[in-house]
């Protein structure tokens, strides 16, 4: 099934090494605060941590207590990172398949240009509009935490 797919971007003044030791840094996923009914990120621990980094396994909890796991399938800085979540809790379980989201990194003078690119997989035709409807704050959500990294690393 075709995917509901948004991107946001941001200029950052961190190399693309230092935004991949911030996604591995899992301490820092607490500050993703989510947007409207769209809950922010209570905890985050490795389920398995490899050492090419391709095949971890993040498990996530929620501030609403939902969950999902996070998987690397792309760790590249030149050609760009790819994170696969799926295996989500009630009620997203029943709309919602999986997410892929990548991050592209183009170095600047000043930093990064860096775009976050999402596909939202609805389980089937009848959950697509819900899951277009819950892309609009998940797209906020995103849009914020980019420019939160910003502000952090100003």
């Amino acid at each position: 099934m075709k995917p509901i797919t948004f991107a946001c971007r941001e200029s950052l003044p961190l190399s693309p090494a230092d935004i991949a030791g911030q996604i591995l840094d899992l301490q820092q996923w607490t500050d993703f605060q989510g947007y409207g009914l769209l809950p922010g990120i209570a905890s985050a621990e490795f389920e398995e941590r490899t050492a090419e980094v391709v095949g971890t396994r993040i498990r996530v909890v929620n501030q609403d207590d939902s969950r999902h796991v996070e998987e690397i399938l792309a760790w590249n800085l030149e050609s760009g990172l790819t994170l696969r979540m799926h295996d989500f809790s009630r009620p997203l379980s029943g709309i919602a398949t999986h997410f892929l989201e990548h991050w592209r990194m183009e170095p600047t003078a000043t930093g990064t240009d860096v775009t976050r690119s999402f596909e939202l997989y609805p389980r089937s035709w009848l959950t697509r509009p819900l899951l277009w409807l819950i892309s609009f704050p998940f797209q906020k959500a995103i849009a914020r935490h980019l420019q939160q990294l910003r502000s952090a690393a100003d």
